[in-house]
């Protein structure tokens, strides 16, 4: 028995319910994207698939939300502003914020696994929409059952979902304030993922639903941005279905590429209503190594070159058919990550998933600018400031203390360099 995402052709029906409970189950539907979900047999799915009144079908799609990688980070003196956000243009070295917007007004929801116990320690509590915030569980792993789970949003075990706010919101290193992409917006925390990082695509959607409703009722007045750091390799069904009714309602979606490689981008990132981001990185980023501060006192050179800059080897690349939009840092960027529960640490993490929220955290910048602004209209603002970066490669020093040659192709990049200078710039 599995969990199955079915999508109908037309409004669900008593009638329709009770046509695919001869199959199985039905666990949970959705009247406003017209998805079912049903706990049957695998072997169900083709005739599940022949029904007249069902669109598609497939089995309940498990997403990750994993870094690449970790590393320790335990000297944090001199600067508030970290090489990412230089690299972006949100900060300049010694200049601090260089942009005119900050957020402000501009609600993003952070779906992912929530935050840690101690978040009141990295975080102004008024910049988290704790009346918003909200847990959903269950899942195909729970035999289709989608159920919410009441603050359970705050009492993560993973981390991933805290250092994923700390890029959009910035964060506290022990009393010293360090800045984020968008500091003033507000964040909701909309934990879809579990204590292990992991969860499947009806949870996500009913995510996504969740946060269209608060856009469509107490929000309606305020820009809402989605970001998910996470994904796997199939388009699901009813999370495709959840995306199309939120952009049709004004939420606009960024996500990440996915940490694939060769082999693809990851879904929902590759969907082409979704803003995707892959990982670029700053060939001088662990360079010196060991000198204190390094990471937050050195200087990006203005204008942004190219040739500083390279594409993350485990960014996923974009195969036929997949949409890849623009890159932003996500090669190692520092933020509250804790292995053990309770212990105030901060650790370099790799990933797509930290590449996102950087974008994430421009669009709700360019929100503020243009409360009006539609998910087409960021997508394509975007792309078209978005600095090239042709195909090549970098050598590049690794954190061991050893270069690495990376190189990437064309299908890498989406249009090039993410900065929030020259989004906001072409924002009308």
């Amino acid at each position: 028995m599995i969990g199955i995402n079915v999508l109908l052709r037309t409004d669900i029906t008593p009638v329709y319910l009770a046509s695919l409970g001869q199959f199985g189950k039905v666990r949970d539907f959705v009247y406003e994207i017209k998805s079912v979900t049903l706990q049957a047999p695998e072997s169900a799915l083709p005739a599940i698939l022949a029904l007249p009144f069902v669109a598609t079908a497939n089995p309940d799609a498990e997403r990750t939300g994993a870094p690449v990688d970790t590393v320790e980070a335990s000297n944090f003196s001199n600067g508030l502003n970290t090489w990412d956000l230089d690299a972006i243009n949100v900060t300049n070295f010694h200049l601090g914020r260089t942009i005119g917007y900050d957020g402000s007004g501009v609600f993003v929801a952070v779906l992912d696994t929530g935050l840690l116990d101690s978040w009141r320690q990295y975080f102004p509590q008024e910049r988290i929409a704790t009346g918003y915030a909200k847990s959903f569980g269950g899942g195909g792993g729970d035999n289709g059952n989608v159920s919410e789970q009441p603050n359970k949003w705050e009492h993560d075990q993973n981390s991933h979902g805290t250092h994923v706010t700390s890029t959009i919101l910035g964060y506290s290193l022990l009393g010293t304030s360090i800045n984020g992409v968008a500091p003033m917006a507000t964040v909701i925390p909309v934990k879809v993922l579990n204590q292990n990082g992991s969860g499947w695509s009806s949870v996500i959607a009913r995510g996504i639903l969740y946060v269209t409703e608060l856009k469509t009722g107490p929000l309606r007045g305020n820009p809402v941005v989605i970001n998910m750091s996470l994904g796997g390799p199939q388009l699901d069904a009813m999370e495709k279905s959840a995306i199309d009714y939120a952009t049709s309602k004004g939420v606009i979606i960024v996500a990440a590429a996915g940490n694939a490689g060769t082999e693809g981008m990851h879904y929902p990132g590759a969907y082409s209503p979704v803003i995707s981001v892959a990982a670029s990185g700053w060939v001088n980023e662990w360079t010196p190594p060991g000198n204190g501060g390094w990471w937050a006192n050195q200087n990006v050179a203005d204008p942004t070159n190219p040739a500083d800059f390279y594409i993350s080897d485990f960014s996923s690349r974009a195969l036929a058919g997949q949409d890849l939009d623009v890159a932003a840092p996500g090669s190692w960027v520092v933020g509250p990550f804790q292995e053990n529960s309770g212990h105030i640490s901060y650790f370099f993490l790799g990933g797509t998933s930290m590449a996102s929220p950087h974008v994430a955290g421009i669009v709700a910048l360019m929100a503020q600018k243009r409360p009006t602004l539609t998910a087409g209209d960021a997508e394509s603002i975007l792309e078209s400031s978005a600095i090239p970066l042709a195909p090549g490669c970098r050598t590049v020093l690794q954190p061991t203390g050893v270069s690495q040659e990376i190189c990437w192709g064309s299908d890498a990049t989406g249009a090039g360099l993410a900065t929030a200078d020259a989004a906001l710039a072409a924002t009308p």
